[in-house]
């Protein structure tokens, strides 16, 4: 009885302690202008979080990011493992906001304020809507249709319960294998590979972006609210973001953070399925005499600077991609900048390709030691386009498979695919989370490709 009631006075104490600590880490908005800083939680996903091309983005990052300017506030990012997590880090002061949309409840509105612009999202069913193809616009007409899903999913689910509403009659068809993201069915859906599949929402406004041919307009669920939420304890906070999302100023970036993300198109036609001007008198582009000049540091047919150059811009230096890449090479400012280059000037042919040719140099250093010349250059290709980091992840993700991370093709760039399925980019290998990798997966081939077809056109 002694031991139980020391035990019972030990847990008191501790959970005292731990609530005094909480209270003390709990700081109100005016606390974080007086230190300058907000810490953000939020997760890694395709419309959250990311990093591409080595520079954070994402809706929510680029909203939060916004907040943050407004307030002249330094932003530090902590990605958690999950939406449970992301409470857990906000209740135990690891963060002073979540930047990721938590479902709206009853309950939860004991613990948090809900704050910021609030959505409603839904699940839709993924539709081809080319030229020719019969658009159903009612859950009715989905019967005696073949819905694909990956199993053991929200969709999964969703579709079985819609199936049992309606009495039954769709033929809801799993997909057994586990390397089929729910961005590649979709992919194989706006490809007429099959006819439907289901995802939220704001993903499928995300992939329409990419695939101007599919029609997202279906809902099979009801809408849920959702938005940013704080701790019981910020009330200044929850205040700051109401009114920063207000946008009673005109100043915040709201709608064109939006079109960034949900409508400006992000061009992902595979190059090689379309028509590629053709070598004429051995003249690839306007620029051959600068990737002549400038291919000799890096040891590398020009021709290849060529390749990479058409895959970024089509050789037009005025380009401005969606994700901030600019010039013949599709240079990032903040990358420019990083190598020794003023980020206005990727826009000038030269000097965009020197920068170019000085990331390449980069991120060659980091495959020294694979041994084929030829794999350490896919290798390097795909770090230009999705970072060094998320082939390093790719790598450790293949040994982990019990596959050879040195070797690009059915190895290493398997794994950068994958990258796009949460099973996979929230593995423990893994410290870059979530990439759009089918996209760098066809860059490297796209651009070697090309690549060869410069060569053989060209007598140099």
């Amino acid at each position: 009885m002694k031991q139980f009631v020391i035990l019972l006075l030990t847990l008191l104490l501790c959970n005292c302690l731990d609530r005094k600590h909480n209270e003390e880490t709990a700081v109100d908005f005016p606390a974080m202008m007086e230190t300058g800083e907000i810490t953000v939680a939020t997760l890694n996903s395709s419309t959250s979080y990311f990093q591409y091309k080595m520079q954070p983005m994402g809706y929510e990052y680029d909203l939060i990011t916004d907040f943050a300017k407004e307030h002249q506030l330094d932003l530090t990012i902590k990605v958690a493992e999950n939406e449970t997590r992301l409470i857990e880090m906000l209740q135990a002061g690891e963060a002073d906001v979540v930047a990721y949309p938590v479902p709206i409840d009853n309950m939860l509105k004991q613990e948090v304020l809900f704050c910021g612009h609030e959505r409603q999202s839904t699940l839709v069913i993924i539709q081809r809507s080319s030229p020719g193809d019969t658009i159903i616009s009612d859950v009715t007409q989905l019967i005696g249709k073949e819905v694909y899903v990956n199993p053991n999913t929200r969709y999964h689910k969703r579709l079985e319960n819609l199936n049992s509403e309606l009495g039954g009659g769709i033929h809801i068809t799993v997909i057994e294998e586990d390397t089929n993201t729910a961005e590649d069915l979709i992919e194989m859906v706006s490809n007429g590979s099959i006819p439907y599949t289901v995802c939220e929402d704001d993903v499928a406004r995300l992939n329409r972006t990419y695939f101007r041919n599919i029609n997202i307009d279906l809902e099979i669920s009801f809408k849920q609210r959702s938005s940013w939420v704080v701790r019981l304890s910020s009330p200044l906070l929850a205040e700051a973001i109401n009114e920063w999302a207000s946008n009673k100023t005109g100043q915040n970036s709201y709608q064109a953070i939006s079109k960034r993300y949900f409508e400006r198109s992000k061009d992902f036609i595979p190059i090689l399925n379309t028509v590629v001007p053709r070598v004429v008198d051995g003249k690839i582009s306007p620029y051959d005499h600068l990737f002549r000049k400038y291919a000799p540091l890096l040891d590398l047919d020009w021709q290849l600077l060529a390749s990479i150059a058409y895959q970024e811009s089509q050789f037009t230096p005025s380009v401005v991609a969606w994700s901030g890449a600019e010039g013949l090479m599709g240079v990032m400012p903040r990358t420019a900048a990083h190598l020794g280059f003023q980020p206005e000037a990727m826009q000038d042919p030269e000097k965009c390709i020197q920068a170019g040719v000085a990331c390449l140099l980069q991120f060659g250093k980091g495959f020294t030691e694979v041994p084929d010349s030829l794999e350490r250059l896919k290798l390097t290709l795909a770090s230009y386009n999705a970072g060094i980091g998320h082939v390093n992840d790719a790598q450790r993700l293949a040994l982990k498979y019990e596959k050879n991370p040195n070797v690009w093709n059915d190895n290493v760039a398997e794994f950068i695919r994958l990258k796009s399925d949460p099973h996979y980019y929230t593995d423990s290998v893994c410290y870059y989370g979530y990439l759009r990798g089918k996209e760098t997966y066809n860059y490297v081939a796209e651009v070697l490709e090309r690549y060869n077809y410069y060569k053989s056109a060209t007598d140099d």
